[in-house]
């Protein structure tokens, strides 16, 4: 069939679009996009999972088909005897009843062969199933071709839920949005929506592109991107992505990226790429199905024929069978399907929790951890100043918040801008004359005639102004205030710490994972927070370079190394560390390229998320594994013994299968 590929201007063949990459709508030997439809779309374990598209009657019809003919088929040979069921007739029944479901498996191995891959399960199902055919064992080979396309049905609908998670993000992006032009609104595809342009977003609607609220303020839900349910208000001026869902008011926002470069594009697109980065587990596996498939085809015809040399009563039929049973036995789908359908279940299912994987070995990374390294602010501290506490003197302290935030609001300092929050408006009407700003020292200024100072201890040293002791002692930021050449009190101001901050590092050490701070911030503060969440180590006063030597330090005691940050000032340590973690990844591009793993929401306590989703996909690999080895093993020797019949063959293959995928998918329900 011809394919029907996409060019750009300059003749050269385009990839995929994310929509067709997920959905496998790709030219097979290329890679890339193509139209046709009729060839079936298989993953690159050689299964074919085209039936996505297809209701599930759809996929089990032929299946149905199938067991009607076969029980009838069964009733008139066993218990509705009938004369006429014999010979070419009966052989003929079977055949029809065979055909649904054997002849998509017998086209797919044979497209196998085609392309040089002899020895795929299509090919050992086949031989076997029309081996049973030749010695008149009828109505076992149609159960082991039925129940093998039954088995290979629930895997494309374990699949299909896997993706769920991404085509759930892939429903968050609008095809369309209202513009505004010249107060007029326009409805126009937002891929074609540019960069200035204005948005008009009702109450309801999804953003279709990253801009910035023009509104004074609006509600969103931003469950899809962060998997957080808490709404998130935001104010004029802020940043809102593509995915919001708007919950109050009609808003305007300014786009301020492209379609095709917003947030939620990255986001997508590192998802989908997470799951063509195999895990270690994951790549032994298939490995070890290329060499241990051609192996059990020649152990089946050594069975078969070899006997022949030892054996005094050889009965050609007898050992064949065996042989067939062996091949069914053999069938490594359990294996090759249900261990990478466990990677993208945890990699679902973090997606789901708001973490997103760059690929599934960082699962098994994760489910090794032995040390969380962190950066302080922005990662356990909110990075932004507030004041903490307000001491006044000789004044009431809502006096005190007018007087010193109505000084303030003359500068641009970040203190300042803390203060004027604070205030709460208190500021306002307030008369401010004469102000001056001491470089590294603080404001002076008068305020309804009053003369204030606000600033550092060495902003009263200078003015001999004498104040309490113990602020000498305070590790954190305090503004000094004096009124009138008279010390007032003080505003002690610190960066907020996270509300789930001390959760994430209490659940890091219930599992036995080591936290360390590292921060650019002086060793008090740096102490003082540490002893607030219970880290086990920090170090203060660090530039990048000190604290990639700190991590080597970790590094060279052969220790598992999680580093979490913003991902692009501590990019050194990042690339160091086994799993570089960012957190807050939406508000930096650079962050979503750096990291391995992102925290989308900025929640700490997501850090043991992660590794117990790690930990939990690794569980159930091995479970699965363990599984069909000890299975197979089992009924490999009953079947070379003759002591196992198709029937348990079909067991040992297919209902084995349906078990690891069963427990595969298990994963995706599970709370974190």
């Amino acid at each position: 069939m011809e394919h029907k590929h996409k060019y750009d201007a300059n003749g050269k063949q385009l990839c995929c679009t994310l929509e067709e990459k997920i959905n496998h709508k790709t030219d097979k030997q290329t890679g890339c996009c193509s139209t046709h439809e009729e060839t079936p779309h298989t993953d690159d374990d050689g299964h074919d999972h085209s039936g996505t598209n297809q209701s599930t009657f759809q996929l089990f019809l032929p299946a149905i088909i199938s067991l009607a003919l076969l029980l009838i088929a069964i009733g008139f040979d066993n218990y509705f005897t009938q004369n006429w069921f014999t010979g070419w007739v009966r052989i003929g029944w079977y055949m029809v009843a065979y055909i649904p479901v054997g002849f998509p498996v017998l086209k797919e191995a044979f497209e196998s062969v085609r392309k040089g891959e002899i020895f795929s399960e299509f090919l050992l199902m086949g031989i076997a199933t029309v081996g049973a055919f030749a010695i008149g064992e009828f109505p076992e080979g149609v159960a082991v071709m039925l129940f093998y396309a039954i088995g290979e049905i629930f895997q494309t609908l374990a699949v299909q839920r896997a993706k769920s998670n991404i085509k759930l993000l892939l429903d968050q992006r609008p095809d369309e949005a209202i513009v505004i032009k010249e107060k007029i609104a326009v409805s126009k595809k937002a891929s074609e929506i540019t960069i200035g342009e204005i948005i008009q977003l009702k109450p309801g609607e999804k953003l279709a592109l990253d801009g910035k609220l023009l509104s004074d303020n609006a509600t969103f839900n931003t469950a899809a991107l962060t998997g957080e349910s808490k709404p998130d208000t935001k104010a004029k001026g802020e940043t809102v992505l593509a995915g919001m869902i708007n919950l109050n008011t009609v808003v305007q926002v300014e786009v301020t990226t492209a379609y095709t470069d917003s947030k939620l594009s990255k986001i997508l697109q590192m998802v989908q790429d997470a799951t063509a980065k195999k895990a270690p587990t994951e790549l032994f596996i298939r490995k070890f199905a290329k060499i241990y498939t051609p192996i059990v085809v020649f152990m089946a015809i050594a069975i078969c024929a070899l006997p022949m040399l030892f054996v005094d009563n050889y009965v050609f039929r007898d050992w064949l069978y065996r042989a067939l049973v062996f091949l069914v036995i053999s069938c490594p789908c359990a294996l090759v399907i249900s261990i990478p359908l466990g990677y993208f279940g945890g990699i679902g299912a973090a997606s789901k929790n708001g973490i997103l994987f760059k690929g599934s070995s960082f699962l098994d990374i994760m489910a090794s951890i032995q040390v969380v390294v962190m950066d302080k602010t922005g990662t356990l501290t909110k990075g932004v100043f507030k004041v903490q506490k307000v001491v006044a003197v000789d004044i009431t302290e809502s006096e005190l918040v007018k007087f010193v935030a109505a000084l303030e609001t003359k500068s641009t300092h970040p203190v300042g801008t803390a203060i004027i929050e604070h205030a709460k408006g208190t500021e306002k009407n307030v008369t401010v004359t004469d102000v001056e700003e001491i470089a590294g020292h603080g404001l002076k200024g008068k305020v309804d005639g009053k003369e204030i100072l606000a600033g550092n201890v060495k902003l009263m040293k200078k003015y001999n102004i004498s104040y309490d002791a113990e602020i000498d002692n305070t590790p954190f930021t305090i503004i000094v205030i004096a009124i009138n050449q008279k010390y007032a009190g003080y505003f002690l101001i610190a960066d907020e710490i996270k509300e789930d901050a001390k959760e994430a590092i209490q659940s890091l050490h219930k599992i036995n994972v080591k936290t360390v701070m590292l921060s650019g911030d002086k060793q008090a503060v740096v102490n003082a927070v540490a002893k607030e969440l219970n880290i086990d180590l920090a170090h203060g006063d660090l530039l990048p370079e000190h604290k990639v030597e700190k991590v080597e330090e970790l590094k060279i005691q052969n220790l598992k190394i999680a580093f979490v940050g913003d991902g692009v000032n501590d990019a050194p340590v990042v690339a160091l560390a086994d799993a570089g973690i960012a957190m807050g990844g939406l508000g930096s591009d650079a962050t979503i390229e750096t990291a391995d793993i992102v925290i989308q929401n900025d929640q700490p306590y997501k850090i043991f998320t992660a590794i117990n989703i790690g930990k939990k996909t690794k569980q159930i690999v091995w479970q699965n594994i363990g599984l069909a080895f000890t299975v197979k093993a089992i009924v490999l020797v009953l079947g070379a013994g003759g002591l196992a019949t198709m029937w348990e063959a079909v067991f040992a293959d297919v209902g084995v299968a349906l078990l690891a995928i069963l427990n595969a998918v298990r994963i995706q329900r599970m709370k974190f």
